[in-house]
């Protein structure tokens, strides 16, 4: 996370805002699967992220809005890491703001 924040605070690269939403998809999957192992003793195995959700709902009393966090995350993924268009800098925001709340979730799951 602390990379995506970096690299989308650079200014003047909007082409940085790609690699910025791609490191908060990647956190963002990281955390949720952390947060099914922590609660749930498994995680989600497979290509299709979205199917991760179902799981995440379950996790945790606010797994819902987790799982709605996710599912925003997963619908970038693919032009982040391999679309021809640029994200704008106001979606990388997004973005990174959806992964900072699935990863401190996740830190708090952990933590417990």
């Amino acid at each position: 996370m602390e990379t995506a924040e970096l690299v989308l605070g650079e200014a003047g690269r909007r082409e940085f805002s790609n690699v910025a939403t791609g490191l908060a998809v990647l956190a963002g999957i990281a955390a949720s699967d952390a947060i099914c192992c922590v609660r749930l003793g498994c995680h989600h195995r497979g290509d299709d992220h979205r199917s991760a959700t179902g799981l995440l709902e379950q996790a945790t009393p606010d797994g819902k809005k987790l799982a709605t966090s996710l599912v925003r995350l997963v619908t970038v993924k693919d032009t982040a890491h391999y679309g021809v268009s640029l994200i704008d800098a106001r979606m990388a925001g997004n973005a990174t703001r959806w992964a900072g709340h699935l990863v401190e979730r996740a830190r708090e799951e952990v933590e417990r």
